[in-house]
């Protein structure tokens, strides 16, 4: 449903670097307004630059459930009305999030100018609120700015559920040649006011967080920060999926737990080995009911390291403790990645993610967009959303890009995925889709008509990696870092 945007040409205002694609659209989000379902917004980047960021975020309000949109957009960046005045006067923008609470909207904005680190750049995490359902947005107010001693990004902003004068924004910023905190900031009157942002845990000075996510649980009002720690100390280069915890609106964090190691070793093209910038380095989490909080991301332990699955795990005591993750993705010999995940009000798993089971040629690189879903965790349905499309045709961004997330949300009944995909011809385009899969748990027919079942296999009992497949996975480490740090999101 993404629409073409023609911004006015130097409309950034600088000198171009990078390869500018025209035309594409990558990373959305997608937010359901939980007193009205009929009202959604989405959110995505607008004409990817190669290099970081995009020229502009555009933004979306539906009132019909998704039928019809009417395109907005904030002032997140000089090509989308940004400006000194109202302080939107940044070249590019990136990593849009959305979050609903009762009668407000809210959109965070990754806007910079500038390499990261780079003599004259600056970045600021932007907030942007609308109280008429998305159709028009407020001048945004900046929860940090930086110049070029330090770096935000990959921000995401989580409305409380409990007490809408709550909202809680969290991100990265990288400070330095390496350190990367997680940096919070809370707003305890409905956005009329940010409290000061601090960081609220720090890896230390050689390693970094990435993937900063807010999840608060239902009538506790916990709230349960997860992320991916990179630990880079010595070179040596491991991730885990970490969680720290607040009873307090954020004042004050637990120590961190983990959920689990992580081992990606990123996706690429069979055919060539070009890279695929994908979701590896950022996990994507949902509560259900009762509090129950799921995790997914790309892992490579299901087969030994030799290519990603979708991993998932749960905590029912409020992020201290984890299952053993399983995976979820249907076809475990087929790379697999950047997967989403929500769980519907009545206990309804749902996880998107693409996969290349249907790559058999050599002149293309064929994915499809899947959804499975289950009542239980154990046994899924799946559901083919889209394609196959040639991945081919995506921006590169450091690696084929359609962004390091996708999103997904749901009415009482049914799941609304938003998804990126290429176009059909031979230009580099790309638009986001929303799809109305079957409102059942089965959901639907996949492929000729087979309903496709499975259950969550549990990594091998001689899971352990060889020598061999955990360079890979530092190898693969070293491209994140390098992607975080070369330019923005």
């Amino acid at each position: 449903m993404s629409q073409s945007a023609t911004f006015t040409a130097g409309c950034d205002g600088v000198a171009a670097t990078g390869t500018l694609y025209t035309g594409t659209t990558v990373e959305p989000s997608l937010a359901l307004n939980p007193l009205t379902p009929s009202n959604l917004i989405a959110a995505w980047q607008q004409n990817r630059w190669s290099d970081g960021g995009s020229q502009g975020l555009n933004l979306a309000a539906s009132f019909d459930g998704g039928m019809t949109w009417t395109l907005t957009n904030a002032a997140f960046s000089r090509c989308t009305g940004g400006n000194a005045a109202n302080g939107g006067d940044y070249a590019r923008a990136s990593d849009v999030w959305l979050t609903f609470s009762s009668g407000a909207a809210y959109a965070l904005a990754l806007s910079f100018t500038g390499g990261i680190l780079q003599p004259g750049s600056s970045s600021a995490m932007l907030v942007a609120r609308s109280g008429d359902g998305g159709m028009t947005w407020s001048v945004p107010t900046p929860l940090i700015k930086d110049g070029a001693t330090a770096f935000n990004d990959k921000g995401s902003i989580t409305a409380d559920p409990n007490n809408a004068s709550y909202v809680y924004a969290v991100w990265d910023r990288l400070t330095g040649a390496t350190g990367g905190p997680s940096y919070f900031a809370v707003t305890a009157d409905g956005g009329s006011t940010w409290q000061a942002p601090r960081s609220i845990y720090d890896p230390g000075p050689q390693n970094q967080t990435l993937g900063n996510q807010i999840v608060v649980l239902p009538v506790t009002d916990v709230l349960v920060n997860i992320f991916t720690e990179i630990d880079n100390t010595g070179g040596a280069g491991t991730s885990q999926l970490r969680a720290v915890r607040s009873l307090d609106h954020g004042t004050t964090w637990s120590a961190p737990m983990t959920i689990s190691s992580l081992t990606a070793v990123g996706s690429t093209d069979p055919h060539t080995g070009a890279a695929v910038r994908d979701g590896s380095g950022i996990p994507a989490m949902s509560v259900g009911p009762g509090g129950v909080i799921y995790v997914v991301w790309q892992d490579s332990r299901f087969s030994g390291g030799q290519r990603d699955g979708i991993a998932m795990s749960r905590s029912s005591d409020g992020g201290i403790t984890w299952s053993t993750p399983v995976e979820v993705n249907a076809d475990p010999s087929v790379q697999a990645f950047t997967p989403t995940i929500h769980v519907r009000a009545d206990g309804v798993i749902g996880v998107t993610y693409y996969d290349l089971r249907n790559d058999t040629s050599a002149a293309a690189l064929l994915t499809d967009c899947w959804l499975v879903t289950s009542s239980d965790g154990v046994t899924f349905r799946e559901t083919h959303l889209s394609g196959p499309f040639d991945l081919d045709l995506a921006p590169n961004a450091q690696g084929l890009f359609l962004g390091d997330y996708e999103a997904l949300t749901a009415t009482a009944t049914a799941f609304v995925p938003f998804y990126v995909q290429t176009d059909a011809g031979t230009a580099v385009a790309s638009d986001a889709f929303v799809s109305f899969p079957p409102a059942s748990a089965a959901g639907a027919a996949a492929g000729a008509g087979a309903v496709v079942r499975f259950e969550a296999r549990p990594a091998p009992a001689d899971a352990t990696l060889t020598p061999e497949a955990r360079r890979r996975v530092s190898e693969h480490l070293r491209l994140v870092l390098a992607q975080r740090r070369g330019r923005a999101g």
